[in-house]
């Protein structure tokens, strides 16, 4: 059997392929750009195609001998006309894949109401164009409870930084959420199954309530929560935005999907799957939060949102370009090379944090995702992925790593280091790029750039200093070491 998976850089897709590959199936990924999936550790096991579903000419050979397809892609994020390149993307897959035994897709529950949000609109609609065209068992989940799901981090900070919290009246409507453990093995085990048409997943049936109440009894918390008749979704969203790390643009669909009671009709998925018992929500709870502490997080909601093209600094007319560079005398390239890509997330940018956390709350304001996206891992990077208001565009061990800025700024800027062995130890250089975008952009850079100037200097001698500690830690820890041999 030879497996295609679309939407490998996201959440479940990326968790998916490794679970495919232990059950010891021929995968095949089709990706819009392959560098986003360098350092994955499926990475040398699959067979890569680049391709992208809005053009129909790159499906065919991606499809090719292929006997079953996952699709698990959308485009929420890729403007407001997102329904429109949903409904092409689906057509034109099952135009390219009519030899297909079988395909399997992930969509969202439906509320039993007229009003259904315009994303849950486009995942059902999406659903239909894959049923009537291939043979398509659909899964529709609601909310997905994992360490790095939106879902998850979204009751998580909610209920960590609000001792009390005002919410809307909807709070109280159901909600039936599933592990990311059970949604995985639904997708593995419908390899084996005849079943087509819809199935509706999901554990107990909670309000949203009930289930930031039970994440704080997890954490032993106590928690109140007030609720207000009126909250508009959107001013939800950017409430949410605001407290947590999910981002406006992400916010709004999560919101718009507990504004009316979700639950699912599950009968049929334990009949089908009687396997696969789903984990109770405190359960999930309690994994997800101990994946967490670990630093285990395979996936994360924000590694799918780099759905632009990446940019490639090949072409430096036109760039403002900062340079600066430190000898570090006795250090390995590796160990400089540690201390700028574990910077961000819970670390922090060791120098002027209250400036950097000003920048991450204007751009929260203006819609962008701020600094509170923070890290998947706290020490490893790999391309595509978020980290605070960055993306990673390339690293590569031991010597270079770029970020590209997601901030809302007019125009585009990039923040890279390089460590180069010289000498007795490391050339450390840090460059700060920006294209500017108009008058607008040539003036923003001009009046930051007596900020940047303390800001950038400051933190490549700390990164300097910070990569002497490490050295120091190290050396004591195997002198501890060849003490106790």
């Amino acid at each position: 059997m030879k497996v295609l998976v679309t939407g490998a850089t996201g959440y479940i897709g990326g968790r998916l392929i490794t679970d495919l590959l232990d059950k010891g199936v021929n995968v095949r990924v089709l990706v819009r750009d392959p560098s986003r999936i360098e350092g994955r550790l499926w990475k040398d096991n699959v067979e890569v195609f680049v391709g992208d579903l809005l053009n129909p000419d790159s499906l065919k050979a991606a499809l090719k001998d292929i006997d079953v397809a996952y699709y698990l892609v959308h485009s929420m994020y890729g403007g407001k006309d997102y329904a429109e390149k949903d409904r092409q993307a689906a057509n034109n897959f099952v135009n390219a894949g009519q030899h297909l035994k079988k395909v399997i897709y992930l969509g969202g529950l439906l509320p039993n109401t007229e009003k259904v949000s315009t994303h849950l609109k486009s995942r059902s609609e999406v659903g239909e164009i894959l049923r009537k065209g291939l043979p398509t068992l659909e899964f529709r989940a609601g909310p997905i409870i994992g360490s790095g799901s939106a879902s998850f981090e979204m009751v998580r900070y909610l209920t960590e930084r609000l001792p009390v919290m005002v919410a809307p009246k909807w709070i109280h409507h159901q909600v039936q959420p599933i592990a990311v453990r059970d949604v995985m093995r639904y997708l593995v085990l419908a390899l084996d199954k005849e079943y087509k048409g819809v199935l509706d997943i999901g554990a107990d049936v909670l309000t949203f309530k009930q289930m930031m109440d039970g994440y704080a009894k997890v954490r032993g918390f106590t928690r109140t929560i007030i609720t207000v008749p009126v909250l508009a979704p959107k001013l939800a969203a950017i409430w949410v935005g605001l407290v947590t790390p999910i981002s406006n643009s992400l916010a709004v669909p999560l919101i718009e999907g507990v504004i009316h009671p979700i639950v699912g009709h599950t009968s049929k998925a334990l009949e089908a799957f009687p396997e696969i018992r789903p984990l109770p929500y405190v359960d999930s709870v309690e994994r997800a939060l101990n994946h967490v502490n670990k630093g285990d997080i395979e996936t994360r909601w924000s590694g799918a949102l780099g759905s632009e093209s990446t940019y490639s600094v090949s072409e430096w007319r036109g760039l403002v370009t900062e340079r600066r560079s430190i000898h570090i005398d006795d250090i390995k390239p590796e160990t400089v090379f540690n201390s700028f890509t574990s910077l961000g997330g819970e670390k922090g940018w060791l120098v002027w944090e209250w400036a950097w956390e000003i920048r991450g709350l204007i751009d929260r304001l203006m819609g962008g995702p701020g600094l509170r996206r923070g890290r998947r891992h706290p020490v490893q990077l790999l391309p595509g992925e978020a980290l605070d208001f960055w993306r990673v565009e390339e690293v590569e061990r031991p010597e270079i790593l770029r970020l590209r800025a997601e901030m809302k700024v007019p125009g585009r800027a990039w923040l890279e280091w390089q460590a180069m062995p010289e000498g007795n130890g490391t050339r450390l250089v840090q460059t700060a790029l920006f294209e500017p975008s108009g008058l607008w952009g040539v003036l923003y850079w001009r009046c930051l750039y007596p900020i940047h100037r303390f800001i950038f200097d400051d933190m490549i001698s700390a990164i300097a200093e910070d990569s002497k500690n490490m050295n120091s830690a190290k050396s004591n820890l195997n002198a501890i070491i060849q003490d106790k041999i």
